[in-house]
């Protein structure tokens, strides 16, 4: 008798969402793909089957590492059925989605009451803006990126993955990034009122400016192109940084040594910028633009790169990697692409 592909891995319990499962080891997770692929096709029989389940038991590794495939494709389980229909609805039920947000954040408060979402905000802060990126005037998705024209003519680009507050006052012109990455070129204001952006860890005063944010979960980088930013974190550091100059900061300290990163601006043009960065830096950065599972083996992810790479065709980049590094890109399954050493 077949054994069925759903059950569980030793320990019992239903496959955890991608957020809650723990990543194993890259070996691993690279055989647990390929069991993942095996088991899938067409012609897959009752030995393989078992052959599986022995691997799973071998090792608690094997199991976490299949549950972690688990969760992958229940992720992209648009990419995985490889249909048009599938990816069609996933979108209509996105964008009916995306309508009904501010309503169930709303709801939502009123369930948990003013008090838990205070304590929700002081203990989780990263939970926090997650909840609120999901309810954010502006938002890009995995691969996609956004400009915008401000009330005032100043222009934004939301980098992959971003979300973003606006909030115009008779006082001030205000952004709240949530999530992610904003390029920002200010435009000069009839009533003078300054110009924020606000992130968990501190306020940024633009001064007539071009200047991109990147907020990460333990800081704020900022990367002056023009003009002057102010940064002001929540422990009262302060810190001017001219054009020219790059910031990272989180709520108490304030570190400003390096120079503008141009990658930190070039992705609004498409292009991503390797300068001899580590080929796992550049995996992360191409990982933005791709929907499915990107990694890197651990031998080769200290390997520097250089060069310029499209931004929005990830596959047309990994190609280009091969081409010019000694590394093989592996796709054992439609959503899953590993790089290894050739």
């Amino acid at each position: 008798m077949a054994l069925p592909l759903s059950d569980p891995p030793p320990g019992g319990g239903a496959a955890p969402s991608l957020e809650s499962a723990p990543k194993a080891d890259f070996d691993s997770l690279q055989q647990a793909a390929d069991w993942f692929a095996l088991l899938r096709a067409d012609g897959a029989t009752d030995q393989d089957r078992i052959a599986w389940r022995a691997w799973l038991s071998e090792r608690t590794e094997h199991a976490r590492a299949w549950r972690h495939v688990e969760a992958v494709s229940q992720r992209f389980a648009p990419l995985r059925a490889g249909g048009a229909e599938a990816a069609l609805a996933g979108a209509a039920v996105a964008r009916k989605g995306a309508l009904k947000r501010r309503q169930l954040l709303g709801s939502s408060a009123i369930a948990l009451g003013t008090g838990a979402l205070v304590w929700l905000g002081w203990r989780y802060p990263p939970l926090r803006d997650q909840a609120l990126a999901f309810a954010a005037d502006y938002a890009t998705a995995t691969g996609e990126r956004r400009a915008l024209l401000l009330a005032d003519g100043s222009r934004i680009w939301l980098n992959a993955g971003s979300a973003l507050n606006v909030e115009y006052r008779d006082s001030a012109r205000c952004l709240m990034l949530l999530r992610g990455e904003i390029l920002i070129e200010t435009a000069r204001d009839r009533a003078q009122r300054p110009f924020y952006v606000e992130s968990r860890f501190g306020r940024m005063q633009a001064l007539g400016t071009r200047f991109s944010v990147r907020l990460t979960e333990n800081l704020v980088q900022l990367d002056v192109y023009d003009g002057e930013v102010a940064i002001r974190n929540h422990a009262g550091a302060s810190v001017n940084v001219t054009a020219g100059g790059q910031a990272r900061f989180d709520a108490d300290l304030i570190v400003s040594t390096a120079s503008a990163d141009p990658a930190r601006e070039a992705w609004s043009r498409g292009v991503v910028l390797a300068d001899n960065l580590p080929l796992k830096a550049l995996v992360n950065e191409l990982g933005r633009y791709r929907k499915g599972y990107l990694d890197v083996a651990p031998e080769v992810a200290d390997m520097l790169v250089m060069g310029v790479f499209p931004a929005d065709d990830s596959d047309r980049a990994l190609d280009m990697l091969e081409r010019n590094l000694p590394v093989r890109v592996q796709r054992p399954l439609p959503w899953w692409t590993s790089i290894v050493a050739r």
